[in-house]
């Protein structure tokens, strides 16, 4: 059952979520995709696969706080920043807020040296040690296709002109927020043992 589950999830999500042009629809769909890994990770029943799974959702949680504290920063400033192409041209009118929208989009994507990559990397692994090598197979496909509409905010950012001239004054305290979950993908990226070892302790 949780085979099953884990597969729909990451079948169905992955597809609704390359579909869609809205930003807030594309992330919630791909949560489903998300919810598909994390079951990857429960398979096998194990401390070890607790452990990637509470890992997972702690860096999830984490990335997709940031992706919205992004898209909230934006909203402030009286801009409608809940489309794809709302983002064109980012990186020239904000480039502090485009670069962390890139951490995090890069992070969820599974991108290494980020946190995002060894997240989904340990539950691929779990899977493969309970005996999923097939859905493994299948997770480590549904995250590259998973990686093409986070990457593709990222491209509209970075390589597509601006569609107007706005420029965007963000609070301080909420830019530092931002910028401090947008680094610590790379900062746990780096050094995610001693996450990962808290998270087995907790099952032990």
């Amino acid at each position: 059952m949780i085979a099953l589950m884990a597969l729909l999830s990451l079948v169905l999500g992955n597809f609704a979520a390359i579909a869609q042009t809205n930003i807030k629809r594309m992330l919630a769909y791909s949560t489903i995709s998300h919810v598909g890994f994390l079951f990857l990770a429960l398979l096998g029943g194990s401390k070890a696969g607790y452990a990637a799974a509470t890992f997972y959702v702690l860096t999830y949680a984490l990335m997709t706080a940031g992706a919205f504290g992004v898209i909230i920063a934006l909203e402030r400033q009286g801009f409608a920043a809940d489309q794809i192409e709302d983002y064109r041209g980012l990186n020239q009118r904000h480039p502090w807020l485009a670069f962390i929208m890139l951490l995090l989009m890069a992070s969820l994507a599974g991108v290494p040296p980020l946190v995002g990559f060894f997240s989904k990397l340990l539950v691929l692994q779990n899977a493969v040690q309970a005996g999923y090598l097939w859905l493994a197979i299948i997770g480590a496909v549904c995250a590259v296709i998973g990686a093409f509409y986070y990457l593709r905010v990222i491209k509209v950012m970075y390589f597509d002109p601006p569609q107007q001239d706005l420029e965007y004054q963000a609070p301080g305290d909420l830019k530092f927020v931002l910028g401090l979950n947008g680094l610590a993908q790379i900062a746990l990226g780096l050094g995610w043992g001693p996450l990962i070892a808290l998270c087995l302790r907790v099952w032990e």
